[in-house]
């Protein structure tokens, strides 16, 4: 008689979350079950969590056994087959990205794309790399996912550092006298923005509004308004829910929708997160005020 070896289990994964930058999945993976990975078109990471573990794994005719540690993180390239088997059950966080982005990334970074060469790199200790691990695995775990916008951000750092770690050429680093938008620009972003604020909003669709490459633009607009992209469109959000709560007898789950939250429980957590205070306790009239809102700039 045959007994059934248990699979991996995905607990959660960016399927249908409108994630254009990346694919995300944490996996647990019962011990003595081999993993294995065959090279394809994109670029695969994967980053332990839980306790440790004893691991054989193979990538790329590379064979290595070690203690695997919580942040341990594992680089595949695409092309590249790769096989790991633990003794132990083990939750990894797995993500891929597709090569265009890198691409697109060493182009904006100055680089020449063809001569950056990806090698399988295992046992990967990096902070930063780690710290993008984490935001996108609470994303994942969230019951409110976040915006797609802060996805592609993470995503586009996680790129700018796999380009750094792989380049024996020191990046280049955006100082004090980085530029900024011009006034036009950040006058067609902002408005873009605004008139745009019940869609779900990309890293790319705000780069191309400003006619710079996603890396750069987001430097830039860091510089011109002392603020990230993403926490500016959430701000943006939030003022206008509550400028709509506090003017206008709209109900509530479409206050949120048309302030782009996924729902009223989204709406409500981020006010509270941001603002310190819920919907509920903003005053809202016992008649309309005026029949149309203009979203406040």
């Amino acid at each position: 008689m045959t007994i059934a070896r248990p699979s991996p289990q995905v607990l959660f994964s960016s399927a249908g979350r409108a994630w254009n930058s990346l694919d995300a999945a944490l996996v647990h993976i019962p011990g003595g079950v081999s993993s294995q990975v065959r090279g394809g078109e994109l670029h695969r990471l994967g980053m332990h969590f839980g306790p440790p573990v004893n691991a054989d794994c193979s990538v790329g005719g590379r064979r290595m056994q070690r203690l695997q540690k919580p942040g341990d993180i594992d680089f595949v390239p695409a092309g590249v087959d790769g096989v790991w088997e633990d003794d132990a059950d083990c939750r990894i966080l797995r993500l891929e990205l597709h090569p265009s982005l890198l691409e697109k990334v060493a182009d904006e970074l100055g680089r020449d794309a063809a001569k950056i060469e990806l090698l399988p790199r295992l046992q990967l200790r990096d902070a930063r790399i780690e710290a993008i691990g984490w935001a996108i695995k609470a994303d994942l775990e969230a019951d409110i996912p976040s915006d797609p916008l802060y996805i592609d951000l993470l995503a586009n750092a996680l790129a700018v550092r796999l380009i750094e770690t792989a380049t024996t050429t020191s990046p280049q680093v955006e100082g004090f006298t980085a530029p900024k938008l011009s006034p036009r620009q950040l006058r067609l972003l902002t408005e873009f923005i605004e008139t745009n604020l019940d869609r779900k909003l990309h890293l790319a669709d705000l780069a191309a509004v400003s006619g710079v490459g996603a890396t750069r633009f987001k430097a830039m607009f860091r510089n011109s308004t002392g603020t990230p992209v993403h926490q500016y469109v959430i701000r943006r959000r939030i003022e206008y829910a509550r400028a709509l709560i506090a003017t206008t007898t709209m109900p509530a789950s479409e206050i949120a929708l048309a302030a782009g939250f996924a729902h009223q429980s989204h709406m409500a957590s981020t006010m509270r997160r941001v603002l310190g205070m819920t919907p509920g306790e903003i005053d809202r009239p016992t008649h309309e005020i005026r029949p149309k809102l203009q979203r406040p700039v």
